[in-house]
This record gives structure tokens, sequence and C-alpha cells, in this order.
């Protein structure tokens, strides 16, 4: 059974028990306990036939670093196996960017296309992480920097590396709560830093 802190987000916000965003956290107790609760769903169950524990937190990892949260990298690659843990920053790194890129669909929005690099697991790490993690890291790389470039082409390539139709979804559940638990706790050291005291 894998321990996890009774508040992730104020973990990885390093935010103090009696600290005045620790107040201000317990008057949304409700909002607080939704959100450990969906972590909990996503990375403490024991339903990890279509999306395994690993792939689970080195997917984690990855959006984490990819994010620039690299406490929020490091907690989530501290639950995989060193190996898998150092191929994961390695591609993590590979794939760095400013983002979003992409081209719109429609012709009137051209002048605001940003091209950009795209990004695919190096063969050096393609061995250590197998095709199903591989294909599940440049999904989420695309999700993070190429948003406007996802269709369905790049759902097939999830399902041609293995992921059942129920592991898209909770590989996608888990990236959209991602974005979500890294905005929060970004913006918990943003009142931290400004004498919002942690």
């Amino acid at each position: 059974m894998i321990s996890f802190p009774a508040d992730v987000i104020e973990n990885l916000a390093g935010i103090a028990p009696g600290s005045p965003l620790h107040a201000i956290r317990d008057g949304r107790m409700q909002a607080r306990e939704n959100a450990q609760n969906s972590f909990l769903a996503l990375f403490g169950t024991a339903e990890t036939a279509d999306m395994s524990r690993d792939e689970r937190f080195a997917v984690a990892a990855f959006v984490s670093a990819l994010h620039g949260d690299a406490r929020a990298a490091a907690f989530y690659a501290g639950h995989l196996p060193a190996g898998l843990a150092v191929a994961v920053a390695s591609e993590a790194a590979r794939g760095a960017g400013r983002g979003p890129y992409g081209v719109y669909p429609s012709a009137a929005l051209a002048a605001e296309n940003v091209p950009g690099p795209g990004y695919t697991v190096s063969m050096e790490n393609g061995s250590m992480l197998g095709g199903k993690l591989g294909a599940a890291l440049e999904h989420a790389h695309m999700l993070a920097f190429h948003p406007r470039d996802a269709d369905a082409s790049a759902l097939q390539k999830l399902l041609d590396a293995g992921w059942s139709t129920t592991g898209i979804v909770t590989f996608s559940q888990l990236v959209a709560f991602l974005s979500f638990q890294l905005r929060a706790v970004a913006g918990l050291r943003a009142l931290a830093a400004a004498g919002g005291g942690a």
C-alpha cells in the first residue's frame, strides 16, 4: 500500500500546518477534499489493469517536469523504479519547451499559429519505457505543448501502441487532473511568495 500525504497539494506547495494559507484552505474544506479524493482515485487505486501504477506515476512525473515543477516531478518520480525515473526525467528534459505551439484549422486565425518542435521518445530510453508508455509520453507532450494539434489520429497512435479505450480515458483524466493540480500549487506558492504565508 502506497502512503501519500494527507493533502498532496499542500505538500507540493510547501504549506505548513497552522500557517495562514493552511487556514485559508481550511475555509474551503470541500474543495480540498475533492482534490485529494481525485488524486487518490487516480494514484491510489487498485484498478490498474488499463493503466499501471508505473504508467500513472511516469506520466505524472513527465508532465510535472514539462510544466517546470521540479518538486512535483520529484514527488511523482519518487514512486517509480530508479531506472524508469531516470528515463522519464531524461525524456522530460529532451521535451522541454515554451508552448503552446500549433496550427489553427481556421485560416482566419493563421496569424496566431506558432510553429514549435514535436517530440518523440529517444531510442536510448525507448526500451526502458516500452512502446505503450512511450506513446503516452508523446501524447502527454502534445497535450502540453501542441493542444491545437490533438485529433483522432493522435488517439489512434495510443490505440496502436496497446492502450485500451478505458486506459485512454484514465490517461486523459490523469493529465487533466495534473493540469489543475499544478496550477493550484503554483497559485499557492505565488500567494506565499507575495506574503500570504506558507
